[in-house]
């Protein structure tokens, strides 16, 4: 409707608008470093003629003012999709990284004290022995202690091993003690979504952390997040749902891990839980950091572990070989120099001669002088290249993990950067806000102090 009183209810509906402007612009300025916030944004709406015509008249308004039509939050699903995922393959792919280097980092290769270095100074010292086979000679004792030191390093580089799949192993179980965590978290943010939508209230900060939990939820599994009317959030991970409205499951390793984070020497499965059912098995593999850390576990350190056992198996088994085609300082047939568990070849090596007499130096029967034995066991044999092949495999094994986790950064920078556009607060634009709210708010009220001058015109002073 038209008139005095009208305009007031105009003037007054732009108060209210430019009021609830400037407290959105204040609340994005001062959470421009809060993480996860999602700027936002009011949208206006003109207040319309009645929808419902008078039966008697019609209506000769010509504007009946602004009206908050609501609070945006400046997201895009799809964006906020493309980002979960990368972040969990990003998360995956630095776990592969860190731990191939700590790998790569234990083994000591190249280095004075590595398996290689060790098994030169073991050939050398048969070289020695080939040239002195004396009974009492220096090069005998020489040549134990060398034995000692290559089946030390072979056992060190063994144990570097158990201490890495272990500091892994124990790594995965954090990730999904803190995963199972997070899905609850996330099971009470979608119950608190679902009675505020439904209450009508305003859920924004509500919908920021579930972003922020889902998002924490890919990188920890490569999870699928999949949005509901209400707003809410379900997880699934590896296949099968974990988070569903207000129900969390729970995420455990079914096998491969002890309780207490210690690798069993099993594959590693997962299993979900929901709340009183029974475990049911992820039917892909996990992504993310859980991921990462499985694949170090299921194939990157067990390949390793058995390209260093059958090193050390094959020069235990080569060397006693030749050993025992000879003869020792008094004549008697040689025994093996080495021994080890078969079931853990590279961790059980030793050196099984504490005499030095006993190693036959000779191929000759009857202990004459003669070191043509220990020349055949100074020879290379394949031992050295397939050591060198796994180590060299390792290497580019780091290299390709190195190549891929920068490579994913980069695409993984570029989807933050748009999301950050689109959801980031720009203080400078926020201002530019104020200021038109701000002129808002002046105009309207000019607008309220000018029909006041109107009214005590026509109230107090016409027929005066």
């Amino acid at each position: 409707m038209t008139g005095t009183f009208a305009t007031f209810n105009t003037a007054a509906s732009a108060l209210r608008y430019a009021q609830v402007s400037l407290d959105v612009a204040s609340s994005n300025i001062a959470n421009s470093t809060t993480a996860g916030y999602t700027r936002r944004r009011v949208e206006a709406g003109a207040l319309a003629a009645p929808s419902v015509p008078a039966m008697w008249s019609r209506y000769d308004g010509h504007g009946d003012g602004v009206t908050v039509a609501g609070v945006t939050r400046m997201s895009d699903a799809l964006l906020d999709a493309r980002v979960r995922t990368e972040h969990g393959n990003q998360g995956s792919l630095d776990v592969q990284q860190t731990g191939l280097e700590q790998l790569e980092s234990s083994i000591n290769e190249p280095g004075p004290s590595g398996v290689a270095a060790a098994l030169g100074d073991f050939r050398a010292a048969m070289h020695d022995l080939a040239n002195d086979p004396g009974p009492s000679s220096a090069a005998r004792s020489n040549l134990l202690g060398k034995a000692r030191i290559l089946a030390a390093a072979v056992s060190s580089q063994s144990s570097h091993l158990d201490a890495t799949a272990l500091t892994v192993g124990q790594q995965l179980a954090a990730q999904v003690k803190e995963t199972n965590t997070v899905a609850a978290s996330l099971a009470d943010t979608n119950k608190a979504i679902s009675a505020g939508t439904l209450a009508g209230a305003d859920v924004s900060s509500l919908l920021d952390t579930r972003d922020t939990l889902t998002l924490r939820l890919s990188e920890l599994t490569g999870g699928t997040t999949s949005l509901r009317p209400d707003g809410s959030a379900d997880v699934a991970v590896g296949g099968v749902s974990l988070v569903s409205g207000p129900v969390a499951s729970t995420l455990s390793v079914a096998s491969g891990l002890a309780a207490d984070g210690t690798p069993t020497g099993a594959p590693v499965t997962f299993a979900v839980t929901a709340p009183a059912g029974a475990p049911v098995a992820t039917t892909s593999p996990l992504g993310g950091q859980s991921g990462g850390s499985t694949q170090l576990l299921n194939v990157a350190i067990p390949t390793y572990r058995a390209g260093l056992d059958a090193v050390a198996k094959n020069l235990a088994d080569s060397v006693n070989a030749q050993q025992q085609a000879g003869y020792d300082a008094a004549g008697a047939a040689g025994t093996p120099l080495f021994a080890y568990d078969p079931a853990n070849p590279s961790g059980s090596l030793t050196v099984a001669l504490s005499d030095p007499t006993k190693l036959a130096a000779s191929s000759i029967p009857g202990g004459g002088l003669d070191g043509s034995n220990a020349t055949a066991m100074a020879a290379p044999t394949s031992v050295e290249s397939s050591y060198r092949e796994l180590v060299t495999g390792l290497g580019n094994q780091v290299q390709a993990a190195q190549r891929a986790a920068s490579n994913q950064q980069v695409l993984t920078t570029q989807f933050d950067a748009s999301r950050e556009q689109q959801a980031g607060v720009n203080v400078d634009e926020e201002t530019v806000t104020m200021l038109q709210s701000q002129r808002t708010y002046e105009a309207a009220a000019k607008v309220m102090s000018t029909l006041d001058s109107v009214l005590d015109t026509i109230i107090n002073r016409m027929g005066v």
